[in-house]
C-alpha cells in the first residue's frame, strides 16, 4: 500500500494523521519466513519539518508464527513497532546517497509495507523462546529436554586439557 506524502513535503508545518491497516501476510527475517497471525490498525503521524523534509511517526502491534530458538516448538511472538523516520523529497534532499537510504520511499509516495518489513526486521529479538528456562534439545538424539532426559552421552572434554590428554595417551603401551 502507498500513502502520497505530497500534500506534507510541500506544505511547511503541515501535520497529518491517518490509520491504516497493514497488509503483511509473512516476513523474511534472517532467512526464514514468519507468518503474521494477527496485526493492529497502523497509526501514522505526518509533520513537515522544513522544505522538502517530514518526519514519519508510527506505531502497531504484529503476532508473528515462529519457532523458539532452542526447542524448535512454534511460538506466538508479539511485537510493538514503534518508529520515527525522516524522509525527503527526492528533489530536496541535499546528498544524493540520503534519499538512496530510504528505500520504502518512491518519490513522493511511501511504501507502507516496506516501512513496516525494515521496522520489523530491525526490531526483531535476538532470541525467540517458549519459556525462559526452554532446555532444548539434544545435540546427539534430537530429544527434547523440556519434556524428559536422554542417555546420550554429553560429555565435552576441556578443550585447554588437550595437550595433556595427548601426553597420557603417547605413554600409553599397546
Amino acid at each position: 500500500m502507498f500513502v502520497n506524502l505530497t500534500e506534507v513535503l510541500t506544505n511547511e508545518d503541515r501535520v497529518v494523521s491517518m490509520q491504516t491497516e497493514a497488509q503483511l501476510r509473512e516476513v523474511s527475517v534472517g532467512g526464514e519466513l514468519h507468518s503474521v497471525l494477527a496485526s493492529s490498525p497502523v497509526n501514522f503521524v505526518f509533520t513537515n519539518t522544513g522544505k522538502g523534509r517530514a518526519r514519519i511517526e508510527g506505531n502497531a502491534e504484529f503476532v508473528f508464527s515462529a519457532g523458539c530458538d532452542r526447542c524448535l516448538k512454534p511460538v506466538e511472538e508479539r511485537m510493538d513497532v514503534c518508529f520515527t523516520r525522516e524522509v525527503w523529497a527526492p528533489d530536496m534532499a541535499a546528498d544524493p546517497s540520503v534519499y538512496e537510504e530510504q528505500p520504502f520511499m518512491d518519490g513522493f509516495q511511501l511504501d507502507v509495507e516496506d516501512l513496516l518489513i525494515s521496522e520489523i526486521v530491525t526490531s526483531w529479538p535476538m532470541k525467540i523462546l517458549c519459556k525462559p528456562d526452554c532446555k532444548g534439545i539434544c545435540p546427539i538424539c534430537g530429544t527434547d529436554l523440556n519434556t524428559g532426559t536422554c542417555k546420550c552421552d554429553t560429555f565435552v572434554p576441556d578443550p585447554r586439557m588437550a595437550a595433556i590428554k595427548d601426553i597420557f595417551e603417547a605413554d600409553k603401551e599397546v
